[in-house]
């Protein structure tokens, strides 16, 4: 979802880590479970949620 939403704008850049090859990342980010979204290294979300739930925390960490 995370890739879907930056094709449709500018505003969203997405970079993908693989866990276990960047462990000191996925200490940093507290990776329990993936996928974990990170938003402005305020907000996550972490496992596959419904769409809805993703916009809701993105629109939260950017003040809207």
């Amino acid at each position: 979802m995370a890739y879907q939403m930056a094709m449709e704008s500018d505003n969203i850049r997405v970079d993908a880590v693989e866990a276990s090859e960047f462990p000191h990342l996925s200490q940093r980010y507290s990776v329990m479970a993936v996928p974990k979204t990170v938003i402005n290294e305020e907000a996550s979300v972490e496992g596959a949620v419904p769409e809805s739930v993703l916009v809701e925390e993105l629109r939260h960490a950017v003040g809207l």
